[in-house]
């Protein structure tokens, strides 16, 4: 039995458990009384936990608001952190035509979870490295500012709970993705 429920728990889980597993975090949240789910918002909440309440931004009650989303961030960081020691994560399936595509753009190594010709401390040294990673996560973080909350927040809570803005955040969201797939990645870490 307990082989059983491993197994179960480290393997991938078909889409038609995970999506409605997703799908009941709002109706969960909105029977303990809160509307917003999402990661981004867990900055925020870490800056008023730390700083001593001298920028008005981060002066409101952190506890009562965020303290159940900093739970969440860390189950994140502990289920990746146990996903990456276990083994569980060694590979991660690419088509074969992503493969082809990826390799034509200079990268061959598939093995875990990120290209390492694009994510190692050397890779970050060159100019395709920096663009991506540096230049690549302030632009994640100024459109998530900018949006005022990230894909996963827009796109499950924000649109379950029918708000415009939420529906505009996530159409650009698939807009810049398929920008930056089709014109912008080739450009940057194409040779």
């Amino acid at each position: 039995m307990v082989n059983q429920m491993t197994a179960w728990l480290f393997n991938e889980w078909p889409w038609y458990v995970a999506g409605p597993v997703i799908g009941l975090f709002v109706p969960a949240l909105l029977l303990v009384g809160n509307k917003a789910f999402g990661v981004s918002g867990n900055l925020r909440h870490l800056c008023a936990a730390i700083l001593p309440a001298k920028v008005e931004f981060f002066r409101y009650d952190w506890r009562r608001v965020g303290l159940w989303n900093l739970v969440f961030l860390a189950g994140i960081l502990i289920g990746g952190f146990l996903t990456f020691h276990t083994g569980a994560a060694n590979d991660i399936a690419i088509s074969a035509e992503t493969r082809t595509t990826l390799a034509r753009l200079g990268i061959h190594d598939f093995s875990g979870v990120a290209p390492h010709e694009l994510f190692t401390w050397h890779a970050l040294l060159t100019a395709r490295g920096f663009v991506s990673v540096v230049v690549g996560g302030f632009l994640v973080g100024f459109g998530t500012a900018y949006a005022g909350g990230c894909t996963s927040g827009h796109a499950i809570s924000g649109l379950a709970n029918f708000e415009l803005p939420s529906l505009i955040a996530v159409v650009g969201f698939f807009a810049g993705g398929l920008a930056a797939t089709w014109f912008i990645l080739p450009f940057v870490i194409g040779r």
